[in-house]
């Protein structure tokens, strides 16, 4: 029998962030290249707080969602624990439980 992922609110929770404001931390450890979860919320076509803009190899934007889940919480960093493939969360390297996670926003593909 296949075992069932965690949904997402067992895998992570929203908490005081030292890096600004709220964050999203690891209720469980993920290793490198794990499935943290999906930024799920409805299609956007302005910038706003919470929205994730998905690029094409070229740079041009496929599409781009205003969070309504605990992703909507990742902070930035310029040495990231985690990155997007799509609107699908991956761990970089091995998150201990209790870590923040976080995703370096940059911008567009030069």
């Amino acid at each position: 029998m296949p075992v069932r992922p965690l949904p997402l609110a067992a895998r992570v929770r929203k908490d005081r962030s030292p890096i600004h404001g709220s964050g999203c931390f690891a209720r469980v450890p993920f290793a490198t290249g794990e499935r943290i979860g999906t930024f799920e919320g409805p299609a956007v076509t302005a910038d706003g707080p919470h929205v994730l803009w998905v690029y094409d190899a070229a740079g041009g934007v496929l599409c781009a969602r205003r969070g309504d889940n605990l992703l909507r919480w990742l902070n930035h960093s310029a040495d990231p624990n985690a990155e997007f493939d799509g609107f699908d969360l991956y761990a970089r390297r091995p998150i201990a439980v209790g870590e923040e996670l976080s995703i370096d926003y940059g911008g567009p593909p030069d």
